[in-house]
């Protein structure tokens, strides 16, 4: 398989794949392609099906196979950017819910509890995440513009909620709650901060769709009672 990457802050990936190769996607999420390609919906079975559930992903996904070499786009849901990150053995990777876009069919997607479950209520990334091991090309969806961090071991990176997009499966992460009383009422900063703890690369993103939406809403007139 060949990609590109096309539309700056509006992008989609472009997968170019020869006779007899497959790309998979969550449900609804080809956005234009050549007439050579089949599809075929999948569940994965009882387990995998509520796993995506979890996650905020379709409960489907969608096998492309080029039955003649053809191109197949995916293009992103919210103004940002797409990562292409390759899986391979002893690398993988954990990331944020809806973050998943497409990937090769030697990539296996799975759900990946947070040990401590205070990081999924309060830590905003969510207390069930997503996996992807085997071998392959991943293509993730970043809200904003993303910022890469090599943490060293026992090294820490304090992130507001819903800043980490993705992380390899060596680093930990944590919630601390905000120190000081006047700090959590007036700070605006809310009560808890995600904490995590290296050694491995984390991937941050500058605008959370969630904290986009808040923003949005905020400013809705409300109708009277």
């Amino acid at each position: 398989m060949q990609y590109e990457i096309i539309g700056g802050n509006l992008p989609a990936v472009l997968c170019r794949l020869k006779r007899g190769e497959k790309i998979i996607c969550q449900g609804g999420g080809m956005s234009w392609m050549d007439s050579t390609f089949k599809m075929e919906t999948h569940t994965g079975g009882i387990g995998k099906m509520f796993g995506r559930a979890f996650t905020g992903e379709s409960v489907f996904t969608n096998t492309y196979v080029a039955e003649a070499d053809g191109e197949i786009a995916f293009a992103s849901s919210f103004p940002g950017e797409i990562m292409a990150v390759e899986v391979h053995s002893g690398k993988s990777i954990i990331a944020q819910k809806s973050a998943f876009m497409a990937m090769e069919e030697t990539v296996d997607m799975s759900v990946h509890f947070q040990k401590k479950v205070s990081g999924g209520f309060f830590g905003g990334e969510g207390f069930i995440m997503q996996k992807f091991t085997g071998n392959g090309i991943v293509f993730l969806e970043v809200d904003g513009a993303v910022k890469e961090y090599n943490l060293a071991k026992g090294e820490k990176k304090v992130l507001d909620t819903g800043h980490l997009v993705m992380m390899e499966d060596t680093c930990n992460m944590s919630i601390e709650m905000v120190k000081g009383v006047k700090n959590m009422l007036f700070g605006g900063e809310g009560l808890f901060n995600t904490v995590v703890t290296g050694p491995g690369k984390i991937y941050v993103q500058t605008m959370p769709i969630s904290r986009v939406a808040s923003l949005i809403g905020g400013l809705i007139p409300r109708s009277g009672g």
